[in-house]
């Protein structure tokens, strides 16, 4: 039997009451917080909360956990550590997305099936897989409940949401239940922002229509997705909220532990530009991939300081950037030195993304007569459709592109209202 949205949250009794509270009310029983942002207690999260109330939710259930090495407790432990030996818990399986359960894969690579050295647990590669198949992972590891627990990055073309997306769907095929334990937004879950996905040009890196930088957790994706998309056959769902997080709090607000949700996401700094800067990926440029700084770093052979210049005399709201140089250790131009920027968010407050995004696809293709868009089109992958890419090619501005895609969004903002579950 499907839950409703407002079963999801009423869910499990005791447990669901644990659910369902909103941001700030778990404040007194946390420990201080660390970060600089409002001098609230520290944020808990939805495996934290789960894990203070027994493992109630779970009870009776043989479970099996997506999640990889962001899954982990303030005290920066494991969660399929922690829960391993824990006789209130039965922890039969593991899940692992791209890059692995254990992280040890670069982007585009995964784990493999493999029996956990550390647990013994059977861990099953769920990476590309989707539909019937995934269903059929399911149903071979013996589990009766999914969990979810990944660190997302808040941008629409970072996998791990659409891993939540198959999951669900999988999950409702195979008749399980699926539960979601929520983390930080770690860019705010003030807005979105960006073009919104055509469904003709779903992938891997979008499989359907959402605003390219979301502006949710991944509980209100899991909300959102199982209602807007997956409602004639939703998957029984519950989700455990975090206390203590605000719309407002940027990861460094949260005095939870950063730990680099895939290799080329090292820091809080880089999902703060990732949702613009990842169009790179599009065109013939560095995205910065190889260094250690990617996404903040871009550039190629033969760019000088006339781009740096150019997206500096745009005057863009809480960035500047450096003219800069960087030899890649892996990726495009592995070796070489190329010339580019650097961007330095000066004010993260105002700081937009992925409007940075265009105006520097807009002034590098200005500057730079070896701009070249990747023979594939993947930048209308990335973006969702193909006007970025046509009308910059046509000689568009930034503002214009901006402005092609504000209907769409407006459509999806007042979607996505619906599924927010936290104040600030």
């Amino acid at each position: 039997m499907s839950l409703s949205r407002r079963g999801v949250l009423a869910a499990g009794g005791a447990m669901g009451a644990l659910a369902a509270t909103a941001a700030g009310t778990g404040g007194a029983s946390a420990a201080p917080g660390r970060g600089p942002g409002h001098g609230r207690g520290r944020v808990r999260t939805g495996f934290d909360r789960l894990a203070a109330d027994g493992y109630r939710l779970l009870r009776g259930q043989k479970v099996g956990v997506v999640t990889n090495p962001t899954g982990i407790t303030a005290d920066v432990r494991h969660i399929v550590d922690v829960m391993h030996p824990d006789e209130r818990v039965n922890l039969t399986s593991v899940f692992g997305p791209e890059h692995g359960f254990r992280g040890t894969a670069q982007a585009g690579g995964s784990e493999g099936r493999y029996d956990d050295p550390a647990t013994g647990l059977p861990v099953y590669d769920t990476y590309l897989k989707s539909g019937q198949d995934l269903a059929d992972i399911f149903t071979a590891s013996g589990v009766d409940t999914v969990v979810f627990d990944i660190q997302d990055a808040g941008a629409r073309f970072y996998t791990y949401i659409w891993t939540l997306y198959d999951c669900m769907e999988a999950a409702a095929l195979a008749g399980k239940r699926l539960v979601v334990l929520d983390r930080p937004n770690p860019v705010t879950g003030r807005a979105a922002l960006g073009p919104v996905l055509d469904p003709a040009f779903a992938t891997f890196v979008g499989r359907r229509e959402i605003a390219q930088a979301h502006g949710m957790t991944v509980a209100e994706l899991a909300l959102f997705f199982n209602t807007e998309f997956l409602h004639e056959n939703p998957v029984q769902l519950e989700v455990v909220t975090m206390s203590g997080w605000r719309r407002s709090d940027f990861f460094d607000d949260t005095g939870l532990p950063w730990v680099p949700p895939s290799p080329n996401m090292p820091t809080p700094e880089t999902a703060l530009v990732y949702s613009g800067t990842c169009l790179f990926e599009g065109t013939n440029l560095s995205e910065g991939r190889g260094t250690t700084r990617p996404f903040e770093l871009l550039g190629a052979e033969g760019i000088d300081h006339r781009w740096a210049a150019a997206a500096n005399a745009l005057e863009l709201p809480g960035v500047a950037f450096r003219e800069a140089y960087f030899a890649p250790t892996f990726s495009k131009f592995q070796g070489k030195t190329v010339g580019g920027v650097q961007l330095h968010v000066q004010d993260r407050e105002v700081f937009d993304p992925v409007r940075t995004g265009i105006a520097l696809l807009v002034t590098a293709k200005r500057t730079w007569n070896g701009f070249a868009w990747r023979p594939d089109n993947w930048i209308d992958k990335l973006t969702g459709n193909t006007r970025v890419r046509t009308m910059i090619d046509a000689g568009a501005d930034t503002d214009a592109v901006v402005r092609a895609w504000q209907r769409d969004l407006s459509a999806f903002r007042a979607k996505r209202r619906r599924y927010l579950r936290y104040e600030g």
